[in-house]
């Protein structure tokens, strides 16, 4: 039997192709400049997962890509799986509690991600069930646990400002106990990207 990782990683990435990432950003952009955008938080994220100690599990919104930026030999990938971000993401947790004792998820949108604030947030799990990363606009860039908790998905109303709100009275309802890493801000609009001062 193989032994567990102590720590797996969930990164969700979304294939990178023009008309069909940050659609609101595109909005007021354009797709070119969103794609850039979204491909650039791309390359942020992939330099912060690296630097993070765990299995690095890697799940693509549509296909999985092997010549692309991410290295094989860093990453582990996979095919989202589910109807819905709620179902994905159960999925994902599913998977990565089978190969690890604690997994956390993370975004690959959110510009003020480092390596140290999911550091932090593993250290947290050492002593908490689960582990919270609000975001500014009401929903999360970060979640751990310890054990597969599909009740906090079902259900869920996706792109709304209650999501972390809702997400933590479901895991206080478990009896779990909850920490939090640091709010920050994720990339939805224009002036979401203006605030950071990226170059293109």
């Amino acid at each position: 039997m193989t032994k567990k990782a102590k720590r797996a990683l969930i990164i969700f990435v979304r294939n990178p192709e023009k008309g069909k990432v940050k659609t609101r950003l595109a909005k007021t952009l354009g797709e070119d400049q969103a794609l850039a955008i979204y491909k650039a938080l791309l390359a942020k994220t992939r330099t912060v997962a690296e630097g993070v100690d765990a299995l690095r599990l890697l799940f693509y919104s549509v296909q999985v890509r092997e010549d692309d930026d991410w290295p094989g030999s860093k990453f582990e990938k996979r095919q989202q799986q589910g109807n819905d971000l709620g179902e994905r993401m159960a999925h994902a947790f599913e998977v990565a509690l089978n190969l690890a004792d604690a997994a956390i998820i993370v975004g690959s949108d959110i510009a003020q991600i480092n390596t140290s604030i999911i550091e932090q947030a593993f250290a947290k799990l050492s002593s908490h069930d689960y582990v919270i990363g609000p975001a500014l606009d009401g929903g999360y860039y970060l979640l751990g646990m310890k054990r597969p908790s599909p009740e906090l998905f079902r259900g869920m109303e996706w792109s709304t400002n209650q999501v972390a709100k809702i997400t933590q009275e479901r895991i206080l309802e478990t009896g779990g106990t909850l920490a939090f890493a640091p709010t920050l801000s994720d990339i939805d609009f224009a002036e979401d990207w203006e605030k950071h001062g990226w170059e293109i």
